[in-house]
């Protein structure tokens, strides 16, 4: 089984998305202590790791979790988008 370095998941309707006007990795493992959430814009990148970021930005990563395909139907969706074009 390959290694799982991330994943890509899109919404399952259509509609707003909090966050949905930027990108954003959210990098975490074994230490929460040692999170680290990036934030891509049009002023450029910013790493935040503040514990209340840290909070928001878990928060927004659960909704999304909630609410969005799972990896595999997100990469269907897309091969079937590339399909298309």
């Amino acid at each position: 089984m390959p290694l799982q370095h991330g994943s890509a998941r899109a919404p399952r309707r259509s509609g707003a998305f909090p966050g949905a006007g930027h990108a954003v990795l959210y990098a975490h493992g074994p230490v929460p202590q040692l999170d680290t959430v990036h934030l891509d814009s049009a002023h450029g990148g910013e790493f935040t790791h503040s514990e209340a970021q840290l909070t928001k930005y878990r928060i927004h990563r659960d909704w999304w979790h909630d609410h969005a395909r799972d990896p595999q139907d997100t990469r269907d969706l897309i091969h079937s988008i590339a399909r298309q074009l």
